[in-house]
């Protein structure tokens, strides 16, 4: 995996930017689909199927989900690194893209999938930014910014998280956050339906964050959230918050609880930023798949 990043990168510092940005992107994706080609699709094929066969296990099997905990550790030493960064610094427009990669992953093909979304998305920014930077140019010039990167959230000998976050800046600022955690022993990428039994928890979950938005206004003056029975000014023109997406932003943080996470604007004025919310275990440990992740 390190030798296909070292070329990767080698390639990518020998072309000029922006001129030849196309062509590393494609010499990128290129690699993937002929990788794929040559084992048959095999991450659709294979880790697709083990995490539903992991999952089913989990679910059908009390004995399995209790025996897990007991498995040893394989790959659990993995590198998020930056694989190449897109910067525009002219006048009034700056942009500062940083692309992760995942090295030393066991399931090359999980590693493989991963890196070329986070190419991707960082090549869409690039695109979107030149064109809107362009386009303000032609009207007269404005102010135009956009700061991408990404940070290891959680990292230990069974999981990975990583969150990766963009700044927007046209007049005010918007940010979003985007995790994605994997199960370091098992090898599989974590998706937050894959953590429960049903769908139950999306309203059990909303509840509880619903609650605590209540709770933290009391607590703090300085705290709006957009939910009612909180005591909003003009609570009928606010459109409240009611309900998690059942994909919602989540991650697991080290101390083995989960976290959701609302964008900037998405639950709360521009000034709260990014907020998140610690579930409390108790009230999912009856819905949970097992306590492998969360506990």
């Amino acid at each position: 995996m390190d030798k296909k990043l070292d070329q990767l990168k080698t390639e990518y510092k020998n072309i000029q930017i922006p001129d030849e940005l196309d062509l590393i992107v494609e010499r990128a994706l290129l690699k993937g689909k002929k990788k794929k080609k040559k084992n048959g699709y095999k991450w659709v094929a294979g880790t697709a199927a083990a995490a539903v066969l992991f999952i089913g296990g989990l679910n059908i099997s009390p004995a399995m989900a209790s025996t897990l905990a007991d498995m040893p550790v394989v790959g659990s030493i993995v590198k998020v690194l930056t694989f190449t960064e897109y910067k525009v610094d002219k006048d009034k427009y700056q942009a500062d893209i940083k692309v992760p990669a995942v090295s030393d992953l066991e399931n090359g093909d999980l590693a493989q999938s991963l890196n070329e979304k986070y190419l991707k998305e960082g090549k869409e920014l690039y695109d979107e930014f030149m064109v809107d930077m362009k386009e303000l140019e032609n009207d007269g010039g404005g102010h135009l910014g956009v700061d991408s990167g990404y940070e290891v959230i959680t990292d230990n000998d069974q999981l990975l998280s990583i969150g990766r976050y963009v700044v927007n800046t046209v007049g005010s600022s918007s940010t979003t956050m985007t995790y994605d955690t994997i199960d370091k022993k098992n090898q599989i990428l974590l998706s937050l339906p894959m953590l429960f039994k049903d769908d139950s928890y999306v309203k059990t979950i909303s509840e509880n964050i619903k609650e605590q938005m209540r709770e933290q206004m009391k607590a703090d003056e300085n705290k709006i959230y957009w939910v009612s029975n909180a005591g909003l000014e003009d609570e009928e023109l606010t459109e409240l918050f009611e309900t998690i997406n059942k994909e919602q932003n989540f991650y697991i943080n080290n101390e083995g609880k989960l976290v959701l996470s609302f964008d900037k604007y998405e639950v709360a004025p521009g000034y709260m930023g990014v907020v998140e919310f610690i579930i409390p275990t108790e009230i999912i440990s009856d819905i949970l798949v097992s306590d492998e992740y969360i506990h």
